[in-house]
């Protein structure tokens, strides 16, 4: 009767159907985890189910149909010692396993990594990009990282990969001997450094990382501002221009606080300079040939109007009017006009008037 009773009991199921996207083990709960024998248990793809019992890992299921017998529960069985004609409920704790990826997980550098650039000398870089994760060993990974806990989720775990990342990732940057100016194009080359490096000690959880990414590499705002104002001034070393384009930008913004120092430390930069090019023993060098004076500008020539025959005729250059003058077109009686005189006046009553007096007489009859 007690067999027939067993065995007639409805079928128990045991699945597990996720419906979030960070738990990575789930416990399934059981009045006191009591399995009936012949049980069906269903692994979807992405899972796997390990069965504890008694405080030991007894077996692993990857994805399929099952039925809870003694024939598929080898080491359930030994451990239970079942008799073969015994089919009893037993008592087991099932954790469903999440095997599929955790993907755009977040690492990045909590303090500055030092290291010595080939270019630069000592500098500070913060890094961050993403990885995924993915549980690789079920049964280490219970054994070694969840333990007994019902529901372990990726957060629980995320830290500890992030200490282990990061510590790679300042070793690989430190000992690259790649430029900082140069990481940039090789983000790819080091992510697989960081990978290849942390890949055993991840492995230790029964995790692995499938994909790993660098994706900034940056300098201290300060390095930063002086690269960008060598950039903009467009140098390569030359303390000369550098100090030009400071004291330029400075004078254009007089104002700030940035124009201030600057203000400030021009003076010093430029008795550096100035010193540096006297040479080791302190004397000014022996000047050089004066450069010549620059030519003085043309003078602007005055432009004047004159009256003739009720009409207004010009303007002509002074120089023209002289001529006017000797042949006798212009007189100390011709009206003229230039700019900013009141009106029109004689010539004779003008600047006109030298030029008039320079004219000499018509020739007597005869002559």
């Amino acid at each position: 009767m007690v067999f027939k009773f067993l065995t007639g009991e409805f079928i128990d199921v045991i699945a597990w159907t996720d419906d979030t996207r960070d738990t990575m083990v789930w416990r399934f709960e059981r009045y006191g985890n009591a399995i009936k024998y012949g049980a069906k248990l269903t692994v979807r793809e992405g899972q796997a189910a390990v069965f504890i019992h008694e405080g030991q890992l007894a077996d692993v299921f990857g994805p399929g149909l099952y039925m809870l017998e003694t024939n598929n529960l080898p080491i359930l069985t030994t451990l239970q010692h079942w008799d073969h004609g015994f089919k009893s409920p037993f008592k087991s704790e099932i954790y469903f396993v999440n095997t599929t990826r955790f993907n755009d997980l977040k690492w990045g550098t909590k303090n500055p990594i030092m290291l010595r650039d080939p270019e630069f000398g000592p500098l500070r870089l913060r890094a961050f990009g993403t990885y995924s994760m993915r549980v690789s060993d079920p049964a280490r990974f219970m054994t070694e990282i969840v333990g007994t806990d019902g529901e372990f989720t990726a957060d629980e775990i995320s830290f500890q990969i992030r200490n282990v990342i990061l510590q790679e990732v300042s070793r690989v940057l430190a000992s690259s001997n790649i430029p900082v100016l140069d990481m940039a194009a090789n983000t790819k080359d080091l992510g697989k450094l960081v990978t290849t490096a942390i890949a055993p000690q991840i492995a230790e959880y029964g995790l692995v990382l499938p994909e790993f990414y660098i994706e900034n590499i940056s300098l201290p705002e300060e390095v930063e501002k002086v690269l960008d104002k060598r950039t903009g001034a467009g140098i390569a070393g030359d303390l000369s221009k550098y100090m030009d384009f400071s004291a330029a930008e400075a004078l254009g913004n007089p104002g700030s606080g940035a124009g201030a120092a600057m203000a400030t430390g021009m003076g010093a930069g430029l008795g550096m300079e100035m010193a540096r090019r006297a040479g080791p023993w302190g004397a000014a060098p022996a000047p050089g040939p004066a450069a010549p004076p620059a030519p003085p500008a043309p003078p602007v020539e005055v432009m004047w109007h004159i009256a003739a025959n009720g009409a207004t005729q010009g303007p002509f250059p002074q120089s023209q009017l002289a001529g006017m003058a000797a042949h006798g077109t212009l007189n100390g009686t011709t009206l003229v006009w230039t700019a900013g005189q009141d009106g029109w006046k004689p010539a004779a009553e003008t600047a006109l008037s030298a030029l008039l007096a320079q004219t000499p007489p018509p020739l007597p009859p005869g002559a």
